[in-house]
């Protein structure tokens, strides 16, 4: 017994020598938000690192990040079935779109500050959703490490509170789609035209009018045009609303009409 001891000792300690410092020190990081130890540090090495134009291997996060965009998926699909009971499926649907969508996904990123950790940086330009993406990556990497039920359970403990979903209930994700909504009860028409315009600075913004049948109700211009068209919907409905009070809620936690 006391030989066997020994042998182990000898074999942490050469085996600590071979982990990097750097690997040491994600670990503890790791285990300190997560508050449990990973197993497998490989899973988190290869979830926050990038891909290099010279790679010629998938060791990058984004398998990590399909793997846990589906498991994310389940994992909020399953809550809000069991938290809503009496919910219909186009608020379920909602909601949980109000979940994983790419703003709300970054913003967790961002509060985790997953960028910190990034193994590999690049001299490109980051993408605007790299921190969502790591979020996903993270969680398919928790989900490998650790199985699903440990996963399901950091998710609700450490990332993701009941607490934070329950504030994005009533949270509106996209104007146009809720003024779209509207009017296809009201039977009227909303539509939006927006055009280029070239300012004497050579930058280009894009200008959005939305028109509620034939009467012109907003405008707003922004860097894109999708972002345009986002800011003049949130005008036109703050307009609608001011005027006609047309923002309710079922009391059945249905989705939020007009």
């Amino acid at each position: 017994m006391v030989e066997l001891k020994k042998y182990f000792s000898k074999f942490l300690r050469n085996r600590k020598k071979i982990v990097s410092e750097k690997d040491l020190f994600l670990t503890k990081e790791l285990n300190k938000i997560l508050g449990t130890e990973i197993q497998n540090i490989q899973f988190y090495k290869e979830a926050f690192s990038l891909k290099s134009h010279k790679q010629t291997d998938n060791n990058n996060y984004e398998r990590l990040e399909f793997l846990g965009d589906s498991v994310l998926g389940s994992i909020i699909s399953c809550y809000i079935f069991k938290t809503y009971p009496k919910s219909n499926e186009g608020f379920l649907t909602q909601l949980k779109s109000k979940i994983v969508n790419r703003k709300n996904l970054n913003k967790i990123g961002e509060e985790l500050g997953l960028k910190k950790w990034i193994q590999n940086h690049s001299t490109s330009t980051l993408s605007e959703n790299i921190t969502g993406n790591l979020f996903e990556a993270f969680v398919g990497a928790i989900f490998l490490d650790l199985g699903y039920e440990k996963c399901n359970e950091i998710v609700f403990n450490k990332l993701l509170t009941p607490e934070d979903i329950a504030k994005l209930e009533r949270k509106i994700i996209s104007y146009k789609s809720l003024l779209l909504e509207w009017s296809q009860k009201k039977k009227s028409t909303i539509r939006y035209e927006t055009s280029e315009e070239h300012h004497p600075s050579k930058v280009v913004v894009f200008r959005c009018v939305v028109w509620l049948d034939n009467r012109n109700i907003s405008n707003a211009t922004d860097s894109s045009k999708k972002k345009a068209e986002e800011k003049a919907a949130q005008r036109a409905f703050y307009a609608l609303n001011k005027k006609q009070n047309i923002l309710e809620q079922n009391k059945n936690n249905t989705p939020i009409k007009f």
